[in-house]
């Protein structure tokens, strides 16, 4: 059973030595393009709700 479990963990170190790791900058530019976008989606829903909102108390 050790010896699985250390032929697993080589196998993993192996595979994580072939890994691109991203530079900081790299991981920079990610993260403001994940946040423009969300605060735009949040956004978008907040119109979105807003609207349909609007629309149902004129229902009412």
């Amino acid at each position: 059973m050790f010896k699985k479990i250390a032929e697993y963990l080589v196998g993993v170190r192996t595979e994580m030595m072939k890994v691109t790791w991203p530079t900081q900058p790299e991981v920079i530019e990610s993260t403001w393009i994940v946040l423009g976008l969300t605060v735009s989606f949040g956004i978008a829903v907040f119109a979105v709700d807003r609207l349909l909102s609007l629309g149902l108390q004129q229902l009412l």
